[in-house]
């Protein structure tokens, strides 16, 4: 499993743990939407899940949900901002097409 994590998604991710108040983490998924199919999710994980791949990288822990795993091995997670708009960008060389918008993909 080759899942990394960028040291601004990482400061992002810390950012948001802390302005919570709880939380060891995230989890990364996908679910079933959009135009393409999929899009990624995010949720705080507070425990983990059984079966969760764990990945701690730039001191920010990272659980992958194994249904998910064959979808997004291989991704780049990172933060940034463009113009008005901010947020985690993913390079996922599973992706095969994406929806116009940038909100769904295809593998």
């Amino acid at each position: 499993m080759t899942i990394t994590i960028s040291e601004q998604a990482a400061e992002h991710i810390r950012a948001r743990l802390h302005k919570r108040g709880s939380g060891i983490g995230l989890r990364l998924g996908v679910r079933l939407t959009g135009c393409s199919g999929m899009a990624y999710k995010l949720d705080y994980v507070d425990e983990p899940m059984p079966g969760d791949q764990e990945i701690e990288q730039h001191g920010v822990r990272l659980f992958i949900d194994p249904k998910s795993l064959p979808f997004i091995d291989g991704t780049h997670m990172d933060y940034g901002r463009e113009g008005l708009n901010e947020g985690f960008k993913f390079q996922n060389p599973n992706e095969k097409a994406s929806c116009g918008c940038g909100e769904s993909f295809t593998v």
